[in-house]
């Protein structure tokens, strides 16, 4: 069932959204060569702890950290570790955050240094899969019309949508229904209402659309070891169309 959030618990959750942007507005300012992942996590718990919040991924599941670090072929779900940062590399940032029992969630992936231009089209094409996405959040649409949207975008820039994980509504926990594809055909599923609050993001890859999980249980890469990029927003239907809540200069 999907939840109806009110007025008053959209605001509670923008609070949480708010954290979520001000965090990844202040790690992409600290992502450069010679940076770890690990250091990039502890700058966001510190942040997220200083907002009064809590880190929404920590011990979610078990997971270990505050952030999803995913460098290169890494999809989602890269742990951070001591790895460096190097000149080239992509990183995709996922960050969730709780206060007054609401959730955000979203994320960004940023260039290390000087990419190279296949590097930052894929992540040009995915953010803009994802704000095509956005669009067709307005009551009366079907749930697939997010969907194709995405998918419509990546394909016809000869990218591939990942299939195995997805979106997800967000509110009073941080993975609510439903399951928020980024393919399939449009008009289809459930019909948007005022007060639907979605967490939106596509993961586009330079080749292939399968992926593995490593031994850690967590950690998604490409398949063929190819890039993948990863772009998210929590996003609210509201009577005068999307109101993303996430929304800031990142």
């Amino acid at each position: 069932m999907i939840k109806i959030k009110s007025s008053i618990e959209i605001e509670k959750m923008s609070k949480a959204c708010r954290i979520v942007a001000e965090t990844l507005i202040l790690l992409k300012k600290h992502v450069q060569p010679g940076v770890t992942t690990i250091g990039l996590d502890k700058i966001a718990y510190d942040f997220i702890i200083e907002q009064g919040a809590t880190p929404a991924f920590l011990g979610y599941s078990g997971y270990p950290a505050t952030i999803c670090a995913s460098v290169n072929e890494c999809v989602v779900h890269g742990i951070p570790n001591d790895r460096k940062l190097k000149e080239g590399d992509i990183i995709g940032i996922d960050v969730g955050a709780k206060i007054q029992g609401y959730f955000g969630d979203a994320a960004i992936t940023v260039g290390v240094g000087r990419i190279s231009r296949e590097a930052k089209e894929l992540m040009d094409i995915t953010e803009r899969a994802l704000y095509e996405g956005i669009k067709k959040c307005f009551e009366g649409n079907h749930l697939s019309d997010v969907s194709h949207a995405i998918q419509t975008t990546a394909e016809k820039n000869g990218f591939s949508v990942v299939r195995r994980f997805v979106g997800h509504g967000i509110g009073t926990e941080l993975h609510e229904d439903p399951q928020i594809l980024n393919y399939g055909p449009s008009n289809m599923g459930p019909v948007l209402k005022n007060g639907m609050v979605f967490a939106i993001e596509p993961m586009l890859n330079q080749g292939t659309h399968e992926v593995e999980i490593l031994d850690d249980n967590w950690t998604v890469i490409t398949k063929d070891r190819k890039l993948s990029a990863h772009f998210e927003n929590t996003v609210a239907i509201t009577e005068n169309g999307p109101l993303i809540l996430t929304q800031k200069e990142i």
